[in-house]
């Protein structure tokens, strides 16, 4: 790292779990971050002012109106303008040693298999059933870490998959991805603007844990926040030996 990356970074240097060491992991690391809005906003500022390398970012959606509620980095001036694009800017804003990657595409099987394996550490800020359970195969299939998140009404959820950890949970273990599922929507059902910037944030934390080595992971737990009444809970996930994506049955691989 040359002058202007110490003090930029200086603040994480400080900390004995991060140093210059775990610094440098983090300015040569590769996030792929999936969804670019009121989760991936926060967890994309985060990672860019925190020096990531690279960062992709996947996502289909134009800026709209009803977005600026909560998607902190979209502003007026980027109605009608690609997510991606509009957090691109955002990023490069804050930190222009960033590199950026920003692709307006839906993240599909096709799509995964070629950039999960390319990346570090995989955000998924997406808001559907079939998309984390796609990301989530693939990073079983590429054995990347998985640091999910999600937000709904007041309710928001944050844990760590991660496949490089021989008794640790995917998402699949969780949420079995044959069951059928009721698709919940911040569209009809609302969301609070700051619990999604919450999630995002600590999806952000996570993410730069598993890069520098700092501290302990949420792998094997998920974490619960309940925003209206501000709590917290913690529930244990066990790895479940029949999980139709990791487990010791053939896995599903057209997710």
């Amino acid at each position: 790292m040359n002058d202007e990356e110490l003090l930029r970074y200086s603040r994480h240097i400080l900390l004995d779990a991060i140093g210059i060491e775990g610094q440098q992991r983090i300015c040569q690391s590769h996030v792929l971050l999936i969804g670019a809005g009121g989760l991936g906003c926060p967890a994309a500022l985060y990672l860019g002012a925190a020096g990531v390398g690279h960062i992709t970012l996947a996502d289909p959606d134009a800026v709209d109106l009803t977005n600026l509620q909560r998607q902190i980095a979209h502003r007026m001036s980027n109605l009608g303008r690609p997510k991606v694009s509009s957090l691109q800017t955002a990023i490069a804003d804050i930190n222009p040693l960033v590199q950026i990657t920003p692709l307006q595409t839906q993240a599909d099987k096709t799509f995964l298999d070629q950039w999960v394996p390319q990346a570090d550490v995989v955000l998924d800020c997406s808001d559907n059933f079939a998309t984390r359970q796609a990301v989530n195969a693939a990073c079983v299939r590429h054995g990347k870490p998985l640091v999910s998140g999600a937000a709904i009404k007041f309710d928001g959820q944050v844990s760590v998959f991660d496949p490089r950890q021989a008794q640790a949970p995917c998402y699949a273990c969780l949420f079995d991805p044959q069951t059928h599922f009721e698709e919940t929507q911040c569209a009809t059902m609302g969301v609070l603007a700051p619990l999604v910037g919450m999630v995002g944030s600590m999806q952000a934390a996570e993410a730069l844990k598993l890069i520098s080595g700092a501290g302990e992971s949420l792998a094997g737990r998920l974490l619960l926040i309940d925003g209206l009444h501000m709590t917290f809970n913690e529930m244990l996930i066990a790895r479940q030996a029949d999980c139709k994506v990791c487990g010791t049955q053939p896995p599903i691989t057209g997710c």
